[in-house]
């Protein structure tokens, strides 16, 4: 069988969920995946991203990272999201790439195909949970099924207890408080294990 194809899809603004999205792809190349790491597509105008210094330092660095396409989610057979919360939800540039999948919806292309979700926020209790479930929304919708880490590693624990996805606090300097590398990790290979499950199932 030939290995598990995975797109890990990340939106960042500063940095955090483009760390996190690194990690998985290290977790998923661990299990023999086929990654590639995309950015979604910035929508949010120059001026504001000039008026952050941390935000336009980040988008000159990740000017080589390929921008997701849906040729992109046709080609994975797993797909992990990394994007931070915006009020308890997902941020716009992600809701709007999301909306232009209609026509591989409609087509059957999305069924099946294996998702995890990760995200970032200021505080605890700053809408991570509810941001991973708004996207699951639309996984649910595709058809998709959803692979998340619940409580299958001890690792979860360490890094804040999350079972719908990895999630992290980020501080005022832009530092990530809890340590989540090996969740992330963890949760990277769990999505290629279940993806492995459904691909030689299908064969």
């Amino acid at each position: 069988m030939e290995n598990v194809k995975l797109a890990v899809i990340y939106y960042s603004s500063t940095g955090t969920n483009y760390q996190m999205a690194k990690w998985a792809e290290e977790g998923a190349k661990a299990a023999s995946a086929e990654v590639k790491v995309l950015k979604v597509p910035e929508t949010a105008p120059q001026s504001a991203i000039d008026s952050n210094p941390a935000w336009k330092a980040h988008v000159e660095e990740t000017k080589s990272v390929p921008e997701v396409t849906l040729n992109d989610l046709e080609w994975a057979d797993a797909i992990i999201f990394s994007i931070p919360t915006r009020f308890g939800n997902m941020p716009g540039q992600v809701k709007q790439f999301l909306d232009t999948t209609g026509g591989l919806w409609f087509h059957g292309k999305l069924a099946n195909k294996v998702v995890s979700a990760m995200t970032s926020a200021q505080n605890a209790h700053g809408g991570q949970e509810a941001t991973i479930l708004a996207l699951y929304t639309t996984m649910h919708h595709w058809g998709a099924l959803v692979a998340s880490p619940g409580y299958t590693d001890p690792v979860t624990f360490a890094a804040g207890g999350n079972p719908y996805g990895t999630s992290v606090s980020v501080d005022q300097n832009g530092k990530m408080v809890e340590d989540v590398q090996a969740a992330v990790k963890h949760q990277a290979k769990r999505t290629v294990t279940v993806a492995e499950w459904v691909k030689k199932g299908n064969q």
